[in-house]
């Protein structure tokens, strides 16, 4: 497991927060912004794809964000996408860059990347979900040679609510990779697909001998992906998910986050369907 920040920054506890320092905003959407933060003295978050953070703001409160960077391109410093929806989100909207605010971790069960070389990978991020899932996505293009096929289909709600479109366009000038997009309600700027993220599966072409597929999205989109992945041979255990939940403490002490037995937080958020096919509320 990733050692956490806490044991780097001379041991100190896992319920203190260490300070950050904001280096750079992006505006992504209306609603979601991108943080570049920096650690004291360059230290190196040392996280996994799939792994998230703990952010406090001063007598504001805290919340766990996902971490939206590749540790391929760390370089001491490291990036989150913050939709604005409550009391912590809103106020870290407005920090500019020089802002220091506070993290706990990294936290949880990031996904298993050495498991996933040598085979063909299908991420399958819907809205929000393509910012935890940038983490791995770039990894796997970082280290390329080390794959199959890569095949990213992202579905969204409109084209105002795309994120990161200038990676995107991008991955769409690459030959190395199969890129299909869909929006659920176009507007008469929007050309491409329209309908809900299982409609680009009849676009690829799937081996499910040597695939991996990753899942992250909203939970309602996650049953009906997986009937898709099963009804084309994919096997359970190589079929991922990041679960959202409540991650009030991140280190399994308070139960927000329990899925019967399971705490979120340290076994997750990422699962094999292998692994949660048997919890109810999961899927």
């Amino acid at each position: 497991m990733t050692t956490l920040l806490h044991e780097t920054l001379n041991s100190s506890s896992i319920y203190l927060p260490t300070p950050a320092r904001v280096v750079a905003t992006r505006e992504l959407t209306e609603l979601e912004k991108l943080f570049k933060l920096e650690l004291p003295s360059g230290f190196s978050l040392d996280h996994r794809p799939g792994q998230f953070v703990q952010i406090s703001m001063l007598g504001i409160g805290e919340a766990p964000i996902s971490i939206s960077s590749s540790p391929s391109r760390s370089n001491g410093s490291f990036e989150i996408c913050v939709r604005r929806v409550g009391r912590v989100t809103n106020a870290m909207h407005q920090l500019q860059p020089g802002s220091i605010l506070g993290i706990r971790g990294p936290f949880g069960r990031g996904f298993p990347v050495e498991r996933f070389r040598g085979k063909d990978i299908l991420f399958c991020p819907g809205g929000l979900g393509l910012a935890p899932l940038r983490s791995l996505i770039n990894e796997v293009l970082d280290e390329r040679g080390k794959y199959g096929r890569v095949i990213i289909l992202y579905g969204t709600r409109s084209p105002q609510d795309i994120l990161f479109q200038d990676e995107i366009e991008e991955w769409k000038k690459r030959t190395d990779i199969e890129f299909h997009m869909t929006v659920d309600r176009p507007d008469e700027t929007w050309s491409g697909n329209v309908g809900v993220i299982t409609t680009l599966f009849s676009k690829v072409q799937i081996h499910p001998r040597n695939m991996v597929a990753v899942v992250v999205g909203p939970p309602v989109m996650y049953r009906y992906v997986l009937m898709e992945l099963l009804g084309k041979g994919i096997t359970e255990g190589n079929i991922w998910f990041s679960f959202e939940r409540h991650m009030k403490c991140g280190v399994g002490k308070c139960g927000h986050c329990q899925m019967h037995h399971i705490y979120t937080c340290q076994e997750g958020p990422s699962f094999s369907y292998a692994e949660i096919k048997h919890l109810e509320e999961a899927l």
